[in-house]
């Protein structure tokens, strides 16, 4: 059974700083097209940060410069490393996988964490 299980979500201030984790069990990270998504009440899921089976990092306008996503194998989990954080960057935040399909496509992903909020205050 797939799960992927986020976690480091939390309140912080406008211009702090957040990593989150999305530790991954009954699949291989390494195999799998990896992305994150973000919520914010009243929106539709919305594309934040992938990365491709080779390596490759994409992401939204809004967060590049100032997210990074990466992996560790070894420990089979995604980070998300969110730096600079703005009031409007407040959502539950989930980590997915897929095998197929285009990483910014909600649709394409296969499997879903349960999410993590996060809250910057102004």
């Amino acid at each position: 059974q797939v799960q992927l299980v986020e976690s480091g979500g939390g309140l912080v201030q406008a211009g702090g700083s957040l990593r989150l984790s999305c530790a991954a069990s009954g699949l291989t990270i390494g195999s799998y097209a990896m992305g994150w998504f973000r919520q914010a009440p009243g929106k539709e899921r919305e594309f934040i940060a992938a990365m491709s089976w080779s390596g490759g990092t994409y992401y939204a306008d809004s967060v590049k410069g100032r997210f990074t996503i990466s992996r560790d194998n070894a420990k089979n989990t995604v980070y998300l490393q969110m730096n600079t954080l703005k009031p409007e960057d407040t959502a539950v935040y989930y980590c997915a996988a897929r095998q197929h399909g285009r990483y910014w496509n909600v649709d394409d992903y296969d499997y879903w964490g349960q999410g993590t909020q996060v809250t910057v205050s102004s």
